[in-house]
Order: C-alpha cells, then structure tokens, then sequence
C-alpha cells in the first residue's frame, strides 16, 4: 500500500460536478493498492497516518498529529501511486491492484481511518474521474509505503 499525503488547510472531491467529500484543515490523502495488500498494510497505514506527526504545536515545531488537533481526513482511491516508468513514455499499471482487488481494500482502510480517529473519514468515489481541490498547507506532502516503512 503506497499513499501520498498532505497536510491541507480545506480539502475536497468533485464528481459530474457535485461534491462528494470534504474536509477543513486535516489530512488528504491519496491511497494506491497492491494486489497483494492486506489487513497488516491498512492497520499499519492507518495507525501511521492518525499518529503521523506533521502539525505545528505552539512552537510552530511539526509535533501534533491530525488527532491531536482535531483535524479531519479526506481519503482518495487512486491506482497510479503503482505507476511504472521504466520503459518509454507510457505507464503500466501492472503493479496496482485489479479493481475487484483494490475496492474492498480501500473500503478496509476507510473504516480503519475511521476506527483509529473516531470520526467519518469521507471519500471520493472508487474509479470515478474525480477533480481534487486541495489548499496545501505548508507544502507539507509525505509519500509512505507500507512495504518501506522509514
């Protein structure tokens, strides 16, 4: 499991020109699946990112996380985090998982998410052309790999 996420000031997802979620300040984050994800990934994504320490405390120092500010998160299914390059101009996919894979695996670390904060973590919608509107703030963007935990 691969994510990109970033600290945001507001966050949303449009779909057919309608929102479908939404946040204030919190985390957005863009999640990626392996075919051969599973419950250990989502546990340990989860966790990372409800503890993941990249909000400033009264310091200005990176020290809180979004549950310790109170903050929300907006997750986004999105299957080129697996993007291979290595040959021409053109990507493969070969490396994400199939859609009847990678559904049930993103629904798994929504509910995780929402476990871990103790809130609704809202979504885009699985495999539709969504248009992200974000205010990053900082930059602050992380990219994490379950499969190279740093």
């Amino acid at each position: 499991m691969r994510v990109v996420v970033q600290r945001v000031g507001a966050a949303r997802v449009d779909v057919a020109g309608e929102t479908v979620g939404a946040i204030a300040a919190g985390l957005l984050v863009f999640a990626g699946f392996e075919e051969s994800d599973g419950d250990g990934d989502l546990d340990w994504m989860a966790g990372k990112l409800a503890r993941l320490r990249i909000f400033a405390d009264a310091a200005g120092l990176m020290n809180r996380s979004v549950i310790d500010i109170g903050g929300e998160v907006l997750a986004v299914s999105q299957f080129t985090l697996f993007a291979s390059t290595r040959k021409g101009n053109r990507p493969s996919w070969q490396r994400a998982a199939a859609p009847a894979v990678a559904q049930p695996l993103f629904d798994g670390f929504v509910a995780r998410l929402e476990s871990v904060l103790g809130r609704p973590v809202p979504t885009g919608v699985f495999a539709a052309d969504m248009q992200v509107h974000l205010v990053n703030d900082g930059p602050v963007t992380l990219v994490i790999d379950s499969r190279q935990p740093e």
